[in-house]
């Protein structure tokens, strides 16, 4: 007799992808792809579509936006909640702009949002009130995930330093059965000076290749993970001086994207970025399927982390640092 297919209120996880090449990768990532959900009504408000799975024994919904931005996200996520009433977390999974001055970051490499100083994870850095001499003063803070997502952030990065994640296992099935997933190869990760700017055309073959910053060599396909502070805006950050300005100006943000600060302060959830540009004048689209890849496969190593629950009972009685101990 087949299993019963889990109801509405049995989904605890939501995943929130920006584009189709996110969502097809998350998907991917699935332990089981659920067809349908039995007794769904959505909200009448609610204008989402769902994909239904299982991944690390939760039960997961996931969901593309239908436009890009911080009012997109948080729409979308208030529309989730509503339908799914027992939804606890949410895993923002997609692809950002990476900031190579804040840290050793390679294009595929995977930032996970972290608190810092005094950010949550997350920065929403256009947001505020221009003042007379037409400097930004940036206004509110974006709330912290919950503890027990901290917690298995840190379980995460423990394991990350002393090579024992799952990350590259995960990642290599998804792009075994996504060939156009693969690494486009180190040869075609190229870093300019932030001052260079880009010249014309799609790629970066008249590019001069003098301006290039030479880096040691990491090997083909070592994706990495970081943690840390990730800004979140919505305009497209194409300029490497503001880049690094603003990284500065805010401790060291690791990474740019455009919908994460939508959700943190009504939606209770981690922000994972893999790493597709510099989020510079050379930014184009060659590492967006690789770095969708690699973000799905670190949220699914996330979500083998985190203890199950089913309707606010936990079905796991393992702490998160007894599963540290015993990886």
């Amino acid at each position: 007799m087949p299993a019963q297919l889990p109801g509405p209120d049995e989904y605890t996880v939501g995943l929130i992808c920006a584009l189709a090449i996110e969502l097809a990768a998350a998907i991917q990532m699935m332990d089981e792809e659920i067809d349908e959900c039995p007794n769904l009504r959505q909200d009448p408000s609610d204008t989402n579509s769902y994909s239904f799975g299982r991944v690390g024994g939760h039960n997961v919904v996931a969901t593309c936006l239908p436009r890009i931005g911080t009012n997109a996200a948080a729409t979308v996520a208030a529309q989730m909640r509503s339908t799914f009433r027992s939804m606890r977390f949410g895993l923002m999974v997609g692809i950002g702009g990476g900031v190579p001055s804040a840290a050793d970051i390679r294009l595929g490499d995977v930032v996970v949002s972290q608190p810092v100083g005094n950010h949550g994870g997350v920065v929403q850095y256009d947001f505020g009130k221009t003042e007379a001499d037409g400097q930004l003063r940036r206004m509110g803070n974006l709330d912290a995930p919950p503890t027990f997502l901290l917690n298995a952030v840190r379980v995460l990065q423990t394991n990350h330093v002393r090579g024992k994640t799952k990350f590259p296992e995960y990642l290599s099935k998804i792009v075994s059965q996504l060939p156009h997933f693969a690494c486009p190869g180190t040869e075609h990760d190229i870093l300019f000076k932030n001052t260079y700017k880009h010249g014309s055309g799609a790629t970066c073959v008249d590019c001069d290749k003098e301006e290039v910053i030479e880096r040691m060599p990491r090997g083909e396909s070592n994706a990495t993970l970081h943690f840390g502070t990730i800004a979140s805006g919505n305009q497209v950050m194409k300029d490497a001086e503001t880049r690094d300005r603003l990284s500065k100006e805010l401790g060291g943000i690791l990474c740019f994207e455009m919908e994460a600060a939508g959700l943190m302060n009504d939606f209770p959830c981690l922000v994972v970025r893999g790493i597709c540009d510099y989020a510079d004048s050379h930014k184009n689209n060659e590492w967006q399927p690789y770095a969708a890849a690699t973000a799905s496969a670190c949220a699914k190593e996330l979500l083998s982390i985190i203890p199950r629950y089913h309707q606010g009972k936990r079905f796991s009685e393992t702490s998160l640092y007894s599963q540290l101990l015993t990886f």
